[in-house]
């Protein structure tokens, strides 16, 4: 067993592409809209607390954010941090060093927009990855056939020579062999110490992570992918708020 498994949550964003205000309201960070009368984050972060075998959850928010201790009152095993960053890679390095992680010890980094997250998934995730001493991430096969998309003007200038149309959107350019295509979920689990020099190193070269896994590869490692849940889905868009409120 390790020496200690514990969770972080960057929660430090606004979730723009969730945002659907009111003209006359300040936009609120989608990890606080309520979903079945309670802040999205809570019900993110409790579906971390169903593994008895993850000894504390990290909540790394703004500096400032005054919501998350409300959202989170009575929860036990959680402490919120606010070291969040400008990205989700610099707010999960700023929550692992406050972590101070020991060599042996693994940490999961599961997104606040995943309230959904079954406790099954996130036992197999734990089991993957401890019995074969490697990290990974939930993840599922791509079922749809997916399409390379190209501006519809640039297409249009392509293909007529230069001469241009007041076409906007989207056209399909290429439809894309989903053989062996995942889509990759959250919680992601590694060896802490790792990830945390991935993370470091990825920073240094200036190289773009979009998740842990990302950086992880970068690393040259090979993340292991453990079947996730469709009902894990990130709440993305502002009609995926009532599509997750069916599922909790």
């Amino acid at each position: 067993m390790p020496d200690k498994l514990i969770a972080i949550v960057p929660a430090a964003g606004v979730g723009q592409r969730a945002q659907q205000p009111a003209p006359d309201q300040t936009p609120q960070p989608k990890q606080y809209r309520l979903l079945r009368g309670e802040p999205m984050l809570r019900h993110a972060v409790r579906a971390l607390l169903a593994d008895a075998r993850i000894e504390r959850v990290l909540v790394a928010v703004a500096a400032g954010d005054d919501l998350a201790g409300p959202a989170l009152a009575g929860l036990s095993r959680v402490a919120v941090r606010p070291c969040g960053g400008p990205t989700r890679a610099r707010t999960v390095m700023a929550a692992l060093r406050e972590a101070a992680p020991g060599p042996k010890d693994w940490v999961l980094v599961h997104d606040a927009a995943r309230p959904g997250l079954p406790a099954q998934a996130l036992a197999r995730l734990i089991d993957s990855c401890l019995a074969h001493g490697t990290g990974g991430l939930l993840a599922l096969p791509v079922a749809d056939t997916v399409k390379r998309a190209v501006e519809a003007e640039r297409d249009a200038c392509l293909l007529t020579g230069g001469a241009g149309t007041t076409d906007s959107g989207y056209v399909v350019h290429s439809t894309v062999d989903r053989e062996a295509l995942w889509t990759a979920q959250t919680p992601q689990m590694f060896l802490a110490h790792k990830l945390l020099h991935a993370l470091e190193q990825a920073q240094a070269a200036h190289r773009p992570v979009t998740d842990e896994a990302s950086a992880m590869e970068l690393a040259g490692h090979r993340p292991r992918l453990v079947p996730g849940s469709v009902r894990n889905f990130k709440v993305t868009w502002p009609e995926d708020f009532e599509l997750m409120e069916k599922w909790l």
